[in-house]
């Protein structure tokens, strides 16, 4: 297994986590890659990808969450059945299809992040993610709340991130996470085992 060993800070406190990358991941490599290219171009952040379906799934095509999200991406049934309405490429709904799973998740990232908007690239990302997390709605909702409040709506970190516009503790907390596990932690372990480029502050 490939390890890393990064120092990220989360809720302002760093300390040092390893990631180890699981082993079946590699099997999914090339598929991702060229799956993240169509969407996002060569220079596609294939590393942040990877980090996503690492905290999604770990690598585990055959997982179903506790609300029913499934396969590599954890998509839910109704998202699944919707993203062939406005990405016809993406195909009849497979969300335990390895290549189906992950050439919908950097369709739907990419669906997503066309209609956020952040300061920077890696803002940017930290929207479409906490999107993808708990939905496109929830982060408009935050981002109207923030400007109303005063704080800097186009940055996620540190500013957008502490605004609840409504949802439960629980899945406040979860989706605060989120982006931070993937952007903050995961990705520069799959950045140095050589998945690609990821998406710098």
């Amino acid at each position: 297994m490939l390890a890393a060993l990064l120092a990220v800070g989360i809720g302002g406190a760093a300390h040092a986590a390893e990631i180890t990358i699981p082993r079946a991941a590699a099997q999914h490599k090339a598929t991702l890659t060229r799956a993240a290219r169509a969407y996002w171009g060569l220079d596609a952040p294939v590393s942040v990808f990877a980090a996503q379906v690492h905290t999604e799934s770990w690598w585990k095509n055959n997982t179903v969450s506790h609300a029913g999200a499934q396969g590599l991406a954890q998509f839910m049934p109704a998202t699944a059945r919707w993203l062939p309405g406005v990405m016809p490429e993406t195909g009849k709904p497979a969300p335990f299809n390895p290549a189906w799973s992950l050439r919908a998740l950097c369709a739907y990232d990419k669906w997503l992040r066309d209609r956020v908007h952040g300061a920077t690239d890696f803002e940017e990302m930290a929207f479409t993610l906490s999107a993808y997390n708990g939905g496109l709605g929830w982060v408009n909702r935050d981002k109207a709340r923030a400007k109303k409040l005063g704080v800097d709506d186009w940055r996620w970190f540190d500013h957008v991130e502490n605004v609840n516009a409504g949802r439960s503790v629980a899945a406040f907390r979860e989706n605060r996470q989120y982006p931070r596990r993937i952007l903050k932690e995961r990705q520069q372990a799959y950045v140095k085992a050589g998945w690609g480029p990821g998406i710098e502050p």
